[in-house]
């Protein structure tokens, strides 16, 4: 009795350790989307359309259109997306509706035209906004038939309102968007018509005013940010299994889908082996190797805030040495800039962090034969990062950091293969190649970028993007683990 006793006690003790010894199972969850009542909803409206009430100066108007339909072929049009800063005053998504402010005397009024519902139409395309649909949304209660529009601005250009002196429009900005041809052409073409008035540039107010989340809309991003984290993990997950970039692609894809994403923030980035090297790789079309890096830079729309988040990782699940060290010389460079980061400090400040470091990194493995910034520019040739928000690259200047900004922190180093073929055949530059060439072919082909979105806080950087894993350490281990999670 007393062997099968103690036989008992040494089973359940194997049983408890090998209980215990189990991997632990990789959850591939996003948190649920974060749900906001009506009157949360307009209070926050309200908030935003008053900040940029505020801003115009007396007796002026503010007309902002809604988004054109774009063509993508023949009679079929691409998704209708919203223009942004409508979006931002009114939480619509109707085709044809039009806002606008007037302040006069000290006094706002606020007025959507908005398209009649029509049957027909919704038999097509779906059920359109009522006018009680308008004011639930945006809590304005003043919508006007869009069949008045016109008179509207009619009138308007006629002068018809003594009082008015200055309209305020979202007008095009520099070579980005030269003539209105890209986003602006409606306001642009009605600026033409518009005489006696000081025409003034409604972008800088929303830029401003848009640079700095509020707890409402960092609470969408994080969403955004979210699906995105679950779909770059299930694609570490899978990779090895992948033949082709595009089946990965897919999984983000699908993520994106699953979690109820509107559309990506951008065209999906998925480059393996060489094609990391390609800054804005978008054709997914190479094959998926065990023993090269993916690269993947994609990012979640959601509510009309987008993620934007970059992973370099191992297909195999394991760095080799030369991968590992171009990486770590990213990672430091990302977490150098993350621990400068605070309010009062530039965002040049930033960039020069960065690429000091990776300055230093590319001297010590023999890829820069001086710490310049020429040469630095051979293998990282883009900027720290930039604004984050209903844009992937978010308006607002690029000044000193305030507690409620989001940017992103993506240093990278890519070695492409005919990185050297291109540069000018000189004395100067055939000594540069030949001390070079040994680093040169031994990182041959690597291109590492790693990006995380930071919240700026009053004494730092939050990490929005700290659930992904991030170090060598912790990505061979999540690859590990989560390839022995069933999905």
């Amino acid at each position: 009795m007393k062997n099968r006793a103690l036989l008992m006690v040494v089973l359940a003790l194997v049983l408890q350790a090998s209980h215990y010894a189990q991997p632990q199972k990789v959850q591939f969850i996003t948190p649920p989307a974060p749900q906001f009542t009506d009157a949360e909803r307009q209070s926050e409206l309200a908030r935003r359309r008053a900040a940029v009430a505020a801003k115009m100066s007396d007796n002026s108007v503010m007309v902002l259109f809604s988004a054109e339909p774009r063509i993508y072929t023949n009679d079929v049009d691409y998704v209708f997306r919203q223009e942004n800063n409508l979006y931002y005053l009114t939480a619509l998504k109707q085709k044809n509706a039009v806002l606008v402010i007037t302040k006069k005397g000290g006094s706002v009024t606020e007025t959507i035209y908005l398209p009649k519902r029509n049957p027909q139409f919704e038999t097509w395309n779906g059920k359109m906004y009522s006018n009680e649909d308008a004011t639930r949304l945006s809590g304005i209660r003043n919508v006007v038939a869009s069949t008045e529009l016109k008179a509207f601005l009619d009138g308007l250009a006629a002068k018809s309102d003594a009082a008015i002196r200055s309209v305020y429009l979202l007008l095009p900005e520099g070579d980005m968007d030269r003539d209105g041809k890209r986003e602006f052409r409606q306001e642009s073409e009605f600026s033409a018509k518009l005489s006696g008035y000081t025409i003034e540039n409604a972008q800088p107010i929303f830029a401003g005013l848009r640079l700095i989340k509020s707890p409402y809309e960092i609470r969408l991003l994080q969403h955004a940010i979210d699906i995105t984290i679950e779909a770059q993990m299930r694609s570490m997950a899978m990779a090895q299994d992948a033949k082709m970039e595009y089946e990965v692609q897919a999984e983000v894809e699908y993520t994106f889908r699953r979690r109820n994403a509107d559309y990506w923030g951008y065209p999906s980035i998925v480059g393996c082996g060489p094609n990391a090297t390609t800054l804005h790789y978008e054709e997914s079309q190479g094959p998926v190797k065990g023993g090269d890096l993916l690269l993947m830079d994609v990012g979640a729309e959601y509510d009309h805030y987008t993620a934007d988040v970059t992973r370099t990782f191992p297909v195999n699940g394991k760095f080799t040495k030369e991968q590992a060290e171009i990486y770590q010389i990213v990672y430091d460079a990302q977490e150098a800039v993350a621990q400068a980061a605070k309010p009062g400090v530039s965002f040049g400040q930033l960039s020069s962090i960065a690429n000091r470091v990776v300055t230093d990194g590319l001297f010590r493995v023999g890829l820069i034969t001086e710490k310049n910034p020429a040469q630095t520019r051979l293998w990282f040739m883009h900027g720290l990062g930039h604004w984050l928000g209903m844009n992937v690259h978010d308006v607002g200047d690029y000044g000193n950091l305030a507690a409620g900004m989001v940017f992103t922190n993506e240093p990278g180093i890519y070695i492409r293969e005919d990185a050297l073929d291109y540069l000018p055949d000189t004395p100067q530059y055939r000594t540069f190649k030949e001390k070079v060439r040994p680093a040169f072919e031994k990182y041959k082909n690597i291109g590492v970028r790693i990006e995380d979105d930071l919240l700026v806080t009053p004494t730092g950087v939050e990490w929005m993007t700290g659930k992904l894993p991030r170090s060598i350490g912790d990505i061979e281990s999540f690859i590990a683990t989560a390839r022995k999670t069933k999905r």
